[in-house]
């Protein structure tokens, strides 16, 4: 699909790390080093004009053989005009080069040359207005290769959880729950280093009251308080972690998760609440929905979503990361509103409490049915099945006599180490092959 476009990138890589990188188009350098050209020959115009005063009137003294000498005089003038001016564009380029790299030095963390630094800050600038929809591990997977493409990435995270630190906090602080949201700041960290760490270390060993705890579930906290304000708490904790896009809740009301389950062998179903209670509870899922169950979307997640170029839905839990996202009104119609090309992830395995036996199309189907209708332009899946899963579990397959109104797009994407989950790198590459081509080499 893409060997041509790899090909036109080995092009430009090869193009920019030569000495004349600096003049490719789109880097915003050449605009500036033709300010600082003319300026500097204007003063060089003013110059020889006073020197050709000197030259005319002074008296005939010691120096001026010396000057007549250094200004190859002998020399033809179209010689001379290439040797002062080959000299001097040298000497200003660099000049520029090294006062940047002056400059840039305490900001420069990666080791790449400095070229190919801007080279890559730039096409990121330029990247496709990305919506990434979802939560749990699954979305962030997707952050970390997506982060790689565009700057201009949003991600919309669901507020449902309820378990563990972040159902603590919740029931605590009476905040939207952090975790999520903490694992994507995390993801888009351009810096996954000691702060990102930092902010994903969990307590443990330690009191009952921190026990758990994430570090960056309670700074998030922290700064909720000290901010008013738990939207403005999540900006301030991206800022911390120098994230490069927008992490932002689907809904700031206080959501509940709840589910019909049917046991197994037994023709009833069982009204579960809590999102962290669904997936162990025995049964299969039959409907879930949000209470209250016309929660209004954050403001800024319609915003994203009616800007967007591309929207990704998934990876991730079906009922417990991906619905609670759509279940809120707004947020599925903006997506059904959007003219961007509307894709979905679907899992690389099934998952244990919600989605044993599940095709790839039972996936599709049950969105579909929750929010009415078929919100997508095209569906993503694996089609890597070699490796061990964990008992339990299965891959998800298609099913070619399970009818499907969108269709699928199948590539490898599973990872080498968890095999279960996305490789971020895959997913993300041919999400913006995708989104480039807007139809690929599709097989329904």
């Amino acid at each position: 699909m893409s060997k041509a476009k790899t090909g036109n990138q080995k092009k430009t890589w090869k193009r920019v790390n030569n000495p004349l990188g600096w003049l490719v188009p789109g880097l915003g350098v050449k605009r500036w080093m033709l300010i600082i050209l003319l300026g500097i020959t204007l003063l060089a115009v003013g110059l020889a004009f006073l020197l050709l005063e000197v030259y005319r009137t002074a008296p005939d003294t010691w120096w001026l053989p010396i000057l007549s000498t250094a200004s190859l005089r002998a020399l033809s003038r179209p010689v001379r005009v290439l040797i002062f001016g080959g000299i001097g564009v040298g000497l200003l380029l660099l000049g520029i080069w090294g006062i940047n790299r002056s400059l840039l030095a305490p900001y420069r963390r990666s080791g790449k040359p400095m070229l190919d630094e801007l080279t890559d800050h730039r096409r990121k600038e330029r990247g496709p207005r990305i919506v990434a929809i979802g939560g749990g591990h699954g979305l962030a997977t997707l952050l970390r290769g997506l982060k790689s493409h565009s700057y201009n990435i949003t991600a919309v995270v669901t507020v449902a959880d309820d378990g563990g630190s972040s159902g603590r906090i919740r029931r605590a602080k009476g905040i939207p729950p952090p975790g999520d949201i903490r694992n994507c700041l995390a993801a888009l960290s351009s810096d996954e280093a000691l702060m990102t760490q930092l902010f994903q270390y969990r307590f443990t060993d330690t009191s009952d009251e921190l026990n758990g705890h994430p570090f960056g579930n309670l700074f998030i906290s922290a700064l909720s308080e000290i901010t008013g304000s738990f939207e403005e708490a999540v900006v301030e904790s991206g800022k911390v972690l120098a994230v490069q896009g927008k992490v932002i809740p689907a809904t700031l009301h206080d959501v509940r998760l709840v589910a019909d389950v049917q046991l197994p062998h037994n023709i009833g179903e069982v009204r579960v609440e809590g999102e962290s209670s669904i997936p162990t509870f025995p049964g299969d899922v039959r409907r879930v929905w949000l209470e209250p169950n016309n929660p209004a979307a954050y403001p800024l997640a319609i915003q994203a979503i009616l800007a967007a170029e591309l929207i990704v839905v998934g990876p991730g839990s079906l009922f417990t990361s991906i619905l609670p996202n759509l279940l809120v009104p707004d947020i599925a119609a903006a997506i059904r509103a959007s003219r961007a090309l509307k894709i979905y992830v679907c899992n690389v395995a099934t998952q244990l409490g919600e989605t044993e036996g599940y095709s790839c199309e039972d996936h599709v189907k049950v969105i579909s049915d929750h929010v009415g209708t078929t919100l997508f332009d095209l569906v993503v899946t694996n089609d890597n099945f070699e490796a061990q899963l964990p008992p339990g579990t299965d891959w998800v397959k298609t099913t070619p006599e399970q009818e499907l109104e969108v269709p699928i797009y199948r590539a490898n994407f599973a990872d080498t180490i968890q095999p279960w989950r996305h490789d971020s790198s895959k997913l993300a590459r041919t999400l913006v092959d995708l989104y480039q081509e807007r139809t690929g080499p599709l097989v329904e």
